[in-house]
C-alpha cells in the first residue's frame, strides 16, 4: 500500500534524523522521538523494532528513489552505464538532506559490539544491489551474471565511500568519481564481451 506523506511511519523516520542533526546518532533515544513528536512511545513500537530499524527504513527511502529513477521518460533507451549512473545519483540525493547523520548511522553499525548489525548492513547491501540490477534492466545470467552483481557492489560501496567524504558542493567530487569509475568498467566489460557483429 503506498504511504500518504505525512504517515507516522515516515515522521519517526523525519524526527529521528532531525535530532540525530543536533545530538549525533549515537545519543539518538526513541522516547525522545516519540517526545518530539507528541505520541507515547507506544505508538513507535508497530513500525519499528528498534533505531537501527529507523535508519534502514531511511535506506530504504533512498531504494525506492532509484527505483522511481527507472521509471523516467527514456531511461530504458540510455546505455548501461549511463542508466546505472543515473540510479546511483538518485539514490545518494534521496540521502544527500541527511549526509552526515548516515554517515553517523553507518558508522554506529560498525560499532565493535555491533556484529549483527554489520551482517544485516550485508543483507541490505545484497538486497540494494538486486534492486539496482533490476532498475538498470541487467538480464545476464551465468558467469556474466556474478561479474556484474560484483561489479556493481564494489562501484555502489566505493561511490557511497566517496560521497561520505565528499565535502565538494553538490558532492562533485563523489559524482567525477562515479562517471569515471563507470567508463572503467564499461571498457572492462566491453573486452570480456565484445558486441556481436551487426
Amino acid at each position: 500500500m503506498k504511504r500518504k506523506p505525512g504517515d507516522l511511519e515516515d515522521r519517526i523516520v523525519d524526527a529521528a534524523f532531525a535530532r540525530g542533526a543536533e545530538v549525533g546518532w549515537a545519543r539518538v533515544r526513541l522516547h525522545d522521538v516519540a517526545r518530539d513528536l507528541g505520541v507515547p512511545l507506544s505508538a513507535i513500537y508497530p513500525y519499528f523494532t528498534d533505531l537501527d530499524a529507523v535508519g534502514e527504513a531511511m535506506l530504504g527511502r533512498a531504494d525506492r528513489a532509484m527505483l522511481d529513477a527507472a521509471s523516467t521518460r527514456g531511461f530504458a533507451r540510455l546505455e548501461p552505464k549511463v542508466r546505472v549512473e543515473r540510479l546511483i545519483r538518485a539514490w545518494l540525493a534521496a540521502l544527500d538532506p541527511h549526509r552526515h547523520e548516515v554517515r553517523a548511522f553507518l558508522r554506529y553499525k560498525f560499532a565493535a559490539a555491533h556484529i549483527h548489525l554489520r551482517a544485516a548492513l550485508i543483507v541490505r547491501l545484497s538486497r540494494t544491489i538486486q534492486w539496482l540490477r533490476e532498475a538498470a534492466r541487467f538480464d545476464a545470467t551465468g558467469f556474466r551474471h556474478d561479474l556484474e552483481e560484483v561489479g556493481l557492489t564494489a562501484l555502489f560501496v566505493a561511490t557511497v565511500a566517496a560521497w561520505l567524504a565528499d565535502a565538494s558542493p553538490g558532492g562533485q567530487r563523489a559524482r567525477a568519481f562515479l562517471a569515471r569509475s563507470l567508463a572503467v568498467a564499461d571498457r572492462a566489460m566491453a573486452r570480456l564481451y565484445p558486441p556481436a557483429d551487426g
